[in-house]
């Protein structure tokens, strides 16, 4: 049976581009426009898998996608890293002196705000997918108009590419989790995200960490994330890797015990080796 595999965005996408890396088996992608749209999806049945980007080595966390992974108690089974390539494409025959407009995600606007400040008469305008804007750009011949997309998108919607490489740091890989309703539950990952919460008393936050180190875990990720409906409340959401699975699961024992709340958000083969 070929997985249903719902996407952030359409054919060009980042998030295309990392669903034909990371499936070596064929798959049926569907493209969407939101995060929100991707695990509504996956929750109601209408697809197998979710694949979203969590976080980018320029411009952080993607906060809201921690949300909506622990809200929906969806499970992360993989991740993958992909090397953003960030291009600025137009209808063939613009110059970018030509270019009034710039549409992408807000992501990518930021990870080439540098780009940009060299060029003060283009408008930067936030939009929902970095494909399609280029996209729309082919279909309805935008003159003016430019995207900031992959090369694979400029291929596609035969766009002519103005500048090459424009996002500020050229090591800018973001990262990407792939979502299940059901957790992975092979012994031989090595790397698990978590969830916790803590009381406000002096130190609990060390001792957590010094658990995990005791049981040799190596803390790659933290963010804290605020409980809504508490105020002044955080919950922590941790990566760790581990040799040993035996290690990961005598850790979480005792930091259930220690923590206020504990939720394993899942465990998967680490992908940054």
């Amino acid at each position: 049976m070929i997985k249903r595999v719902a996407i952030q965005g359409i054919k060009g996408s980042f998030h295309h581009q990392v669903s034909l890396n990371y499936f070596s088996e064929p798959i049926d992608i569907i493209p969407l426009l939101s995060f929100s749209d991707v695990v509504n999806l996956l929750c109601s049945g209408e697809a197998e898998i979710g694949v979203i980007a969590l976080e980018n080595s320029i411009a952080g966390s993607i906060i809201p996608n921690y949300a909506l992974i622990d809200s929906n108690s969806l499970h992360i089974t993989g991740e993958y890293y992909l090397e953003v390539e960030h291009h600025l494409m137009a209808l063939n025959g613009l110059t970018i002196e030509d270019i009034k407009e710039v549409c992408s995600h807000p992501m990518a606007l930021l990870q080439c705000q540098l780009f940009f400040e060299k060029y003060p008469h283009i408008k930067l305008v936030e939009d929902k997918d970095t494909a399609e804007v280029a996209k729309r750009i082919k279909e309805q011949k935008l003159n003016g108009v430019a995207a900031i997309a992959s090369i694979n998108a400029a291929k596609i919607y035969d766009l002519n590419i103005l500048a090459s490489n424009i996002q500020t740091i050229n090591q800018n890989e973001t990262r990407f989790v792939i979502l299940e309703r059901l957790p992975n539950t092979n012994k031989d990952n090595n790397k698990a995200s978590i969830k916790f919460m803590l009381d406000h008393k002096r130190g609990s936050l060390a001792a957590m960490l010094n658990v995990m180190s005791d049981c040799k875990l190596n803390l790659t990720k933290i963010q804290s994330l605020p409980k809504i409906e508490t105020p002044w409340k955080y919950a922590f959401f941790v990566d760790v890797t581990f040799e040993s699975f035996k290690d990961y699961e005598k850790a979480k024992s005792v930091m259930k015990i220690m923590a206020e709340e504990f939720k394993e958000l899942g465990t998967y083969k680490n992908a940054k080796i």
